[in-house]
C-alpha cells in the first residue's frame, strides 16, 4: 500500500515537473506526519505554502510556473506574460509569476501576481508542457494589456513563427474578447492595411523608424532583381536591407552584399543598408537618412 502510494506520488510529480501540492499528497493517502517525515529527510522541499519540490530543490522556469499554479489552488492557470513565456512568444517579468483564477480571489503571495477573473471562459484554458495555461489567443489578449507596441508586435510575430496562432486567426478571434483591455492595441496592430509579419526582431525595430520618416508600409521579403530584400517600396524605387549581428563578415559575404547593391543601382533603384547597431542604437540617424531619401524619391 505504501509503495503504491509513493509510486503514485512520484508519477504525479513527474507530470508536474517535480512539484506537488499538499492537498494532492493528502488525496493520495499520505498523512500529515508522513509529509513531515519526508520534509525532514529531504525527499520533499518547501517551495511555497502547501507546495513542495520533490527529490531535488533546484528551480527551473517550469518549476516556478508550476509552483505558482499549485499555490493558488484548483482552477489556477498561468496567464499574461508568464503564459506568453511558456508558449514561447514573450518574456515575463523577473520578479513575479502571473496566474489567473476563474473565481473571486483576494489572496496574495510573494512572487505571484493573481488575476481574479470569474468571467474567463473555460474554453480559453488548456495545458501545455504539463502546465495549466491560457490558450494562445487569450494569452496574447492578456499580454497586450500592458505590453509596449514593440513587445506586442514581436509577440504576434513569434506566435505565428511557432505556429501558436496566425495573425488572421487572431484578428477574427478578437470579436469574442470584446471589452477586454488588450483587444484595442491588438486591433490597432493587426490593421489589415498596415500589419506585416516580420522574420526578425531587427525588422520589428526598423518598422516604426521607417513610419516616422514618412514612408508608407513597405513590401517585405520580396524578390527584386533575383535577390530577396528586407524592405521594398516599388513606387519609390527604394530597397532597404537591415544587416543582423554579423561580427565576422567574410569576404564572400561582403562581395555578395556589394553585388546586390550594385545590381539594384544598375536597374535604377536606390539601395540603402543599415546595420543592427544603427537600427537599435542610432534610430535618429536611420530616420534622418530615410527622411532625406524619401524627399528625394517622392513624386
Amino acid at each position: 500500500m505504501l509503495e503504491t502510494r509513493s509510486a503514485r506520488a512520484w508519477a504525479l510529480a513527474r507530470e508536474q515537473h517535480g512539484v506537488v501540492a499538499r492537498g494532492q499528497l493528502l488525496a493520495l493517502g499520505f498523512t500529515p506526519s508522513a509529509i513531515e517525515h519526508r520534509l525532514r529527510i529531504g525527499r520533499l522541499h518547501p517551495a511555497a505554502r502547501g507546495v513542495y519540490l520533490v527529490g531535488w530543490p533546484r528551480l527551473t522556469a517550469e518549476r516556478r510556473w508550476m509552483i505558482a499554479v499549485l499555490a493558488r489552488g484548483d482552477g489556477a492557470v498561468l496567464s499574461h506574460r508568464s503564459a506568453a513565456a511558456l508558449w514561447g512568444f514573450g518574456k515575463e517579468r523577473r520578479d513575479r509569476v502571473q496566474v489567473s483564477i476563474r473565481r473571486h480571489c483576494f489572496l496574495r503571495r510573494p512572487g505571484i501576481e493573481v488575476h481574479s477573473r470569474p468571467k474567463l471562459a473555460a474554453g480559453e484554458l488548456t495545458t501545455h508542457r504539463g502546465i495549466p495555461v491560457t490558450r494562445p489567443v487569450q494569452t496574447l489578449v492578456d499580454f497586450a494589456s500592458d505590453a509596449t507596441s514593440g513587445e506586442l508586435e514581436r509577440a504576434v510575430n513569434e506566435a505565428d513563427k511557432h505556429e501558436r496562432v496566425d495573425p488572421e486567426t487572431l484578428r477574427a478571434a478578437l470579436n469574442r474578447h470584446a471589452g477586454e483591455p488588450g483587444v484595442r492595441p491588438l486591433r490597432e496592430l493587426l490593421d489589415r492595411h498596415a500589419f506585416r509579419l516580420s522574420d526578425s526582431e531587427l525588422e520589428v525595430l526598423f518598422r516604426p523608424i521607417a513610419a516616422a520618416a514618412g514612408l508608407p508600409t513597405p513590401q517585405t521579403k520580396v524578390w527584386v532583381n533575383d535577390f530577396e530584400v528586407d524592405f521594398f517600396w516599388p513606387d519609390l524605387g527604394l530597397v532597404v536591407e537591415t544587416d543582423g549581428l554579423r561580427y565576422h563578415r567574410t569576404a564572400a559575404t561582403q562581395t555578395r552584399d556589394a553585388l546586390r547593391d550594385q545590381t539594384h543601382t544598375a536597374s535604377g533603384l536606390t539601395p540603402l543598408r543599415f546595420s543592427h547597431r544603427q537600427v537599435k542604437r542610432e534610430p535618429a540617424h536611420v530616420q534622418e537618412i530615410l527622411t532625406r531619401t524619401h524627399r528625394r524619391l517622392a513624386p
